[in-house]
């Protein structure tokens, strides 16, 4: 399996996702499956049955984020001495050439992605775009509705 790159922050919340999914999700499905076990029947039981896709759903969530902390790059943006270029985990302010409006990114890993947030994920058309550019660069961007123009104003690893 390869890197996963993550931010700080990012590792910080897949560690409490862990946790919770650790010591509050697995114990509640232990417990729903024995008190669905005490019903008797377990052939036509849904009660058991929905308990035991529960706990499915949970053991495959903490062997993916186990998987991804141990495969995980952690970068921490304040250390990153990238001489004004757009990279992973900076923070890039733009503005679209076309209708002028002006947006903030942070550029983060796939799982951490929340554009309401302004963090777009190290995938998406436009972090590609971004990548290796500077500020006064203008990065072209293939959007479903044509090629979008976006001048970067200030590149910041905060």
């Amino acid at each position: 399996m390869s890197k996963v790159p993550l931010t700080v922050l990012g590792a910080e919340l897949l560690r409490a996702e862990l946790q919770n999914l650790k010591n509050v999700e697995r114990p509640s499905v232990i417990a729903a499956i024995a008190e669905a076990r005490s019903h008797g029947d377990l052939s036509e039981n849904a009660e058991y049955d929905a308990a035991k896709e529960r706990q499915s759903f949970v053991e495959g969530r903490i062997a993916e984020v186990e998987g991804k902390l141990s495969n995980a790059q952690i970068i921490d943006p304040k250390l990153l001495d990238a001489e004004g270029r757009c990279v992973f985990a900076s923070t890039v302010d733009l503005e679209d050439l076309e209708s002028g409006d002006e947006v903030t990114y942070q550029i983060v890993g796939d799982d951490e992605a929340d554009i309401k947030q302004g963090k777009i994920s190290i995938g998406s058309p436009i972090a590609r775009a971004l990548i290796g550019k500077s500020a006064g660069d203008v990065a072209e961007v293939q959007a479903p509705g044509g090629i979008r123009e976006y001048e970067i104003l200030d590149v910041k690893y905060i």
